[in-house]
């Protein structure tokens, strides 16, 4: 059977749902949401950086997205 929604929890969902230039507004609605009122999200841009650990056992990091709020 083949899925009907988008699951919003998997690194594919996210970024098909929020990840796309026209989803920006929404996104930083989400993110707001979930940020004190102090560090509310002004600007926010998409990047694609990936951080690989200094050795095996390192986890990797992907920072998609760079936000800024009014504070810079």
């Amino acid at each position: 059977m083949k899925a009907k929604y988008v699951n919003p929890f998997t690194d594919f969902g996210f970024k098909k749902i929020f990840g796309e230039e026209a989803s920006k507004p929404l996104l930083i609605d989400f993110l707001n949401s979930l940020l004190p009122e102090a560090d509310q999200i002004a600007y926010l841009s998409f990047k694609n950086n990936e951080q690989l650990g200094s050795n095996e056992f390192d986890r990797k990091a992907v920072y998609d997205i760079y936000c800024e709020n009014e504070k810079g």
